[in-house]
């Protein structure tokens, strides 16, 4: 046994304990969220795991369990894994248990109750989210990677406190034997289905392997199903596999397309349950916000402009863009590099470049067209190329509302043809302090790139590189049961269209 399976079976362990102590009586699991896995636990090492009950809502409760690992030479510690799992309290009777409320001690507990409501929402959303993200899928293919297989192991016993433990012990065995030696990044989500009753004939454990996800459906039969040949669906899960060679490096999946119905149906179940777990990773696990670090020197504004135009540029070169959406004029692209998210928006505008640089370069027009911007006033007008803007948004998730103090520097192309330009950064200036109304936030890299089409139109591309505290407005987005950055990037499209030449907007 490896220390993965001893680390999910010890932490499922914990959270049936966790779940029954609070609700004083036996617990059944409803549904396993996503768990990443950050770290790995190595032999030698100490795996700390701390599980508690962050909201208990009617008659279920989510627990959040840490997993830590600690290195005995060292004595660093890393944290390897968060995850959240929804309990039900098992009635005695035919009625239905209700829970106590939790009882929020720290500012930390009040942050995780907010959460949990929200996480609560995506579960409860997730089945319309995942249709939708089908029918999306079927309007482009993003990159194909691997052709489904199908494996089938029989005869494992379950027992009525661990199934779903054993499915992802399971599955693990297996994925070794389809990519070698594998990795494990993640588990998805682990779906809704029966217990497995103690006793029962052998369970059958379906394997269809898509990319590096790997799909895992469970069924339970007896005598009678058994030779009708229909079991009971218990659960399912999905698992996400790194391939790794002797030396650890990660082994590239070779790039084949889907043949038949079911081969696509997989495929584009795949790209539906990346962008849920996308969204649940970045933005429903609460983060620390990132410390600001560059400090506004206007004896060093030369340099300070050209790295932040330098940076945008950077990232819009970057390899690796995955598409997640697309509709009429508006693209989305994805970028994930090292645990940094960054976001790419590309619009078609039926609008001259020069105009669009005109309109989009004015930050104190944001707010007409962007909702994730309350106010942008001018505070520091550096250079006919540079200002500093002071900029507030509006609350999310129950948060105070955020604001940022940012650097916007615009540069014209040099010749027709080329990319207009406009960056921000966040700066710290110590005219604008931080305030006890806002949460300061920060903006890593952001801004426009604008490419003229021809005379009349222009392509925009919106880059984001997302920070801790920008996250909660990409929500929606990022996991799909949201469309926010669509109809923003739909505004953004109307407003520059209606807009007259010297800047004044039409009515909608």
């Amino acid at each position: 046994m490896s220390d993965l399976d001893i680390t999910i079976n010890v932490a499922h362990f914990y959270l049936f304990f966790e779940a029954e102590k609070h609700a004083g009586v036996s617990c059944v699991t409803a549904s396993v969220d996503d768990i990443q896995f950050e770290e790995t636990a190595r032999i030698g090492q100490v795996i700390t795991i701390k599980a508690k009950v962050t909201r208990a809502f009617s008659t279920s409760m989510e627990i959040s369990i840490k997993v830590i690992v600690q290195d005995m030479f060292t004595g660093i510690e890393k944290l390897v894994s968060v995850a959240f799992s929804t309990f039900v309290a098992k009635p005695v009777g035919e009625e239905k248990i209700h829970l106590k409320p939790v009882t929020l001690l720290t500012e930390q507990d009040h942050v995780e109750h907010n959460l949990a409501s929200e996480r609560r929402k995506i579960r409860l959303h997730h089945e319309d989210t995942f249709k939708n993200l089908m029918k999306e899928n079927n309007k482009f293919d993003g990159m194909l990677q691997h052709r489904g297989h199908l494996y089938s192991l029989h005869s494992f016993a379950t027992t009525e406190r661990q199934p779903r433990a054993l499915v992802i012990f399971l599955a693990w065995r297996v994925v070794a034997m389809v990519v070698g030696a594998p990795a494990v990044a993640a588990v998805a989500s682990v779906g809704r289905g029966g217990l497995a009753r103690s006793g029962s004939p052998p369970t059958a454990l379906c394997v269809a392997l898509c990319s590096v996800e790997v799909g895992v459906r469970v069924e339970a039969f007896d005598c009678q199903e058994w030779s009708k040949g229909q079991g009971r669906h218990i659960n399912s899960a999905f698992l996400v596999y790194n391939a790794v060679d002797d030396k650890e490096d990660l082994v590239t999946f070779p790039r084949i397309k889907p043949m038949s119905k079911d081969d696509f149906r997989r495929y584009h179940g795949a790209i539906a349950r990346k962008r849920i777990r996308l969204g649940r990773k970045y933005v429903i696990s609460h983060k620390e916000e990132v410390p600001l670090c560059v400090h506004w020197d206007i004896s060093n504004q030369v340099a300070l402009s050209n790295a932040n135009v330098e940076a945008l540029n950077n990232l819009a070169a970057r390899s690796g863009w995955e598409v997640t959406s697309a509709v009429e004029k508006i693209k989305i692209y994805t970028l994930e590099e090292h645990d940094i998210l960054s976001v790419w928006v590309e619009k078609h505008v039926e609008r001259p470049a020069h105009v669009t640089y005109h309109l989009l370069s004015d930050f104190t027009k944001r707010p007409l067209w962007d909702p994730h911007y309350v106010s942008c006033e001018v505070i520091d007008w550096v250079s006919e190329a540079d200002q500093i803007y002071y900029i507030t948004c509006p609350v999310v998730n129950g948060d105070k509302p955020k604001d940022l103090v940012v650097l916007v520097s615009r540069r014209r192309p040099l010749k027709d043809g080329d990319t207009y330009t406009v960056a921000m950064k966040s700066v710290i200036l110590p005219s604008v302090p931080p305030s006890a109304r806002y949460i300061r936030s920060e903006i890593i890299c952001a801004g426009f790139l604008i490419r003229a089409i021809d005379s009349s139109s222009c392509t925009v591309s919106y880059f984001n590189q997302i920070s801790a505290s920008i996250s909660p407005y990409f929500a929606g987005n990022l996991g799909g049961w949201s469309k926010s950055i669509e109809e923003t990037a739909a505004s953004c499209i109307q407003f520059i269209e209606n807009a007259t030449d010297d800047g004044l907007i039409n009515r909608f």
